[in-house]
């Protein structure tokens, strides 16, 4: 799937407004900035097309402003001084770094301004008024299992990891480890960063092929990116995913259709209902103990997650495994 077919009209700082509809709170607008990481990889670019679907936002009670952090931990900062000056209601913070994110959330909470996480966390939970997101340890060890599962007597492995730093590269990095440690004979050759780009991840691969020769038996990717990046370079060196499985995580639109042609494995995180939970529990906090969650997301999980009058402090979206049973309909919800 194209990025373009996702249709987001977002700039550097852009508004993401309401369409039609009746308000919950008629006399109130609620003005939510989101402070994202970045908006070039398709995840980012499916959240922000979520927080745009929540009922909410559509029917105009929440007024979303979406700062593109472009991968920069500082230009985040300086977003940060914009919305304190301009004193938003609240923020949905997902940050390019765990630990330099924590000190301008925490100025936006001196501020009088609650923050909510999403997706990705900084290293002090203690400034976010409530977390929404899906447990990236728990991924890491998915996507590492997966890979292994696929190998024969040869059990050589790459890993593509995320921005370091970043707090779903950190936590992924900790569930690859533990399986590996605990499979007997797996060997990680290289472990490198690709910063979640398909591009960094095709040339890192590249250089890899040939560092490596006949000697990579699978590829362990922290997200669909990098994983599609490895296909590409294994590809144009004559390499079937058959030989060397690859898997990622995310379930982003490119990724569903490799699954569907067999060429790699992933599993879905939900972009949409991380979003649109953080906005639920922005508007809990901003309208009081009277209101009531208006994403779908707690219905369609609501075996495993719950709502609990939006008082916990964190909410884990679970992990949807990407197989050929589920892959059309996941596809289709892109559509």
């Amino acid at each position: 799937m194209s990025l373009r077919k996702i249709g987001l009209k977002v700039a550097t700082i852009a508004a993401v407004s309401g369409l039609m509809g009746t308000s919950i709170a008629a006399a109130e607008e609620y003005r939510i900035a989101v402070p994202l990481q970045g908006l070039t990889a398709e995840f980012m670019q499916l959240w922000v097309k979520g927080a745009n679907e929540h009922p909410a936002v559509v029917d105009g009670t929440v007024n979303l402003t979406v700062f593109d952090g472009r991968l920069d931990a500082l230009t985040q900062s300086n977003h940060f001084d914009t919305i304190i000056t301009q004193q938003f209601d609240a923020v949905i913070f997902i940050p390019v770094d765990a630990e330099a994110g924590t000190e301008p959330a925490r100025r936006a909470l001196e501020a009088g301004i609650p923050v909510f996480g999403s997706n990705t966390l900084v290293s002090d939970p203690s400034v976010y008024q409530a977390y929404v997101g899906s447990n990236d340890v728990v991924a890491g060890e998915v996507v590492a299992q997966t890979i292994i599962d696929q190998l024969g007597e040869r059990k050589n492995v790459v890993v593509l990891e995320g921005p370091i730093g970043h707090s779903a590269q950190i936590q992924r990095a900790e569930g690859i480890a533990s399986v590996v440690a605990a499979s007997e004979g797996v060997n990680v050759l290289a472990q490198r960063t690709a910063n979640w780009s398909r591009a960094e991840a095709l040339a890192l691969m590249e250089n890899w092929l040939t560092a490596y020769p006949g000697q990579i038996d699978g590829v362990i990717a922290q997200n669909d990116e990098m994983a599609l990046g490895a296909i590409e370079a294994l590809r144009a060196r004559g390499v079937s995913t058959d030989d060397v499985p690859v898997a990622g995580i995310d379930g982003i639109g490119d990724a569903l259709v490799a699954v569907q042609e067999g060429t790699m494995s992933t599993t879905l995180q939900d972009a949409t209902g991380q979003a649109q939970g953080a906005i639920d529990l922005a508007l809990r906090h901003l309208v009081g103990e009277g209101y009531e969650p208006r994403s779908p997301l707690w219905e369609t999980y609501s075996d495993s997650l719950s709502w609990n009058g939006g008082t916990e402090s964190t909410y884990m979206i679970p992990w949807v495994p990407v197989t050929l049973d589920n892959v059309e309909e996941l596809l289709a919800r892109r559509n």
